[in-house]
């Protein structure tokens, strides 16, 4: 079975996708991200005790901020219309990580896969750099779409991971 890419024409030349005559639905997209950290990183993060504060409120805002702003950093993806974003965090001490989770919805003619996916990165990105005076080491791992759902493709779950 031979797949096509939708951002690419006849000639193989990159294009956008022109979404202007599918049907809009409500779409929904979630995206994990995991930063693995140090114990010693990980405590002061729960403790709020890192030089430039509260790293897990930053990252959220930064991710949502992010979410917002997808197409700038994209090159195809359309300008949408967010009804929703929100990053969700699991810190964890056994491996010492913290599993982001960013949440993207709207109603429109096109999926909110990468806004969900950008906000994860970034919040990840403002985790490393709220924590990166105590710990240079940090590794961002596991980006991924989880789950989306609307449009025509329908439903998409990912597989469970090893934690």
């Amino acid at each position: 079975m031979e797949h096509t890419f939708s951002h690419l024409d006849a000639q193989g030349n990159v294009t956008m996708v022109d979404v202007g005559d599918k049907a809009p639905s409500k779409r929904v997209a979630i995206a994990e991200a995991v930063v693995e950290l140090a114990p010693a990183t990980l405590e002061l993060l729960k403790k709020s005790a890192l030089p430039k504060g509260d790293v897990l409120a930053c990252a959220k805002i930064g991710g949502i901020m992010a979410a917002k702003r997808t197409s700038q950093l994209i090159p195809l993806c359309h300008s949408l219309n967010l009804t929703f974003a929100d990053v969700r965090f699991e810190v964890r001490d056994m491996p010492p990580q913290v599993r982001i989770e960013a949440e993207a919805r709207t109603v429109g003619s096109t999926g909110v896969e990468m806004e969900a996916i950008v906000a994860a990165q970034s919040a990840a990105a403002v985790i490393y750099d709220m924590c990166k005076a105590v710990q240079r080491d940090i590794v961002i791992s596991r980006v991924r779409l989880l789950h989306k759902s609307g449009g025509k493709s329908g439903e998409f779950n990912a597989p469970e991971l090893p934690a």
